[in-house]
């Protein structure tokens, strides 16, 4: 049975772009009859919390999005928080070690900046990392290891990589693409690569949709994958939202917000409705509900680069002006 799975960081409220990318997973699976899976990412501790967790499932019900397994609901694979999942991790972190895949890395943020600095030292998920500490002997990590406690790092295989991408079409990426990545931090916490890889497998996902740009992450978790020797899912790779300014809808740029929305009256059907029109299902944003459109998805629909959200747009969300339901809204800057 084909199984899908949303797994947000609870690190802030729901936005649009996340309400984006849940619904067209949802709808993914929902279409095809399979399970969805709730799955709360919270293994970056510092950053979580526990009442973004609580507002963003109840954001989702709020849109009709539902979940057949999940942290409030539990199933066969529970948990479904990531923070009580640790065990999982640290065993597959053990496995890895045994098998000489990892090793540790003492570089400074100074070093990682000076990398950063470097032509070509940067990649869409930050500083390709150059491998300076995977050569050290025994006693120059020693030495290290007195000053500084170490990160650990994945050795990449000497071998490229080929996958297809649901939207994004046969990528074909060379040996040491992105450079050697770190699966658990200097300060103990485990990384977002090796815990997603860990869950998907143990939790039978079979598919995963989610935005463009976790693109770039998908290489180094096939590798894992393949270092764990665990069945990967299929992957499709949505375009992202862009505010009127041209930049992405985040957290960080205090994007709009479900929650936002809700509390100035606007009701759900007129979000789903918007969210569909953006994503290239309907031709007109009128209110409809999530249900509504599972007849209708299908991937090949689906907008194949980022949409501009235009101003209007999201004053209408909030019922501040009146909308131009015809209004075009534009490609991304970067098309």
């Amino acid at each position: 049975m084909i199984r899908g799975r949303f797994a947000p960081t609870p690190s802030g409220l729901l936005h649009l772009g996340n309400a984006y990318t849940a619904l067209l997973s949802w709808l993914q699976i929902r279409q095809a009859g399979g399970q969805f899976v709730m799955r709360m990412e919270d293994i970056d501790k510092p950053r979580s919390r526990p009442e973004y967790a609580l507002q963003i499932m109840d954001d989702l019900r709020w849109l009709g999005i539902d979940w057949d397994e999940g942290p409030d609901v539990g199933g066969p694979y529970a948990p479904y928080t990531q923070s009580e999942r640790l065990k999982l991790y640290e065993d597959a972190l053990e496995r890895l070690r045994r098998e000489g895949r990892l090793y540790p890395c003492y570089c400074s943020r100074a070093e990682l900046h000076s990398i950063a600095s470097a032509p070509h030292g940067l990649s869409s998920e930050g500083p390709v990392y150059t491998g300076r500490c995977r050569k050290l002997t025994a006693q120059e990590r020693a030495a290290r290891e007195a000053v500084k406690a170490p990160s650990l790092r994945f050795a990449l295989p000497n071998h490229g990589l080929s996958f297809t991408d649901g939207i994004q079409g046969p990528q074909k990426l060379p040996a040491g693409y992105g450079g050697d990545f770190v699966v658990r931090r200097a300060d103990g916490i485990l990384c977002y690569q090796l815990a997603v890889v860990v869950d998907d497998a143990a939790m039978g996902i079979t598919d995963v949709l989610r935005g463009a740009d976790l693109l770039d992450s998908t290489p180094r978790q096939l590798l894992l994958f393949e270092a764990l020797q665990l069945q990967p899912p299929r992957y499709t790779h949505v375009p992202l939202l862009f505010g009127p300014d041209g930049e992405r809808l985040s957290k960080r740029r205090e994007a709009v917000t479900v929650a936002g929305i809700r509390a100035a009256g606007t009701p759900p059907e007129a979000v789903i409705g918007r969210l569909a029109y953006w994503a290239g299902l309907t031709d007109r944003p009128e209110p409809l509900k999530a249900a509504e459109l599972i007849s209708r998805f299908e991937l090949s629909r689906v907008a194949t680069s980022g949409i501009r959200v235009s101003s209007d747009s999201l004053q209408a969300l909030f019922g501040t002006s009146p909308a131009d339901a015809n209004r075009e809204e534009g490609s991304s800057p970067a098309s």
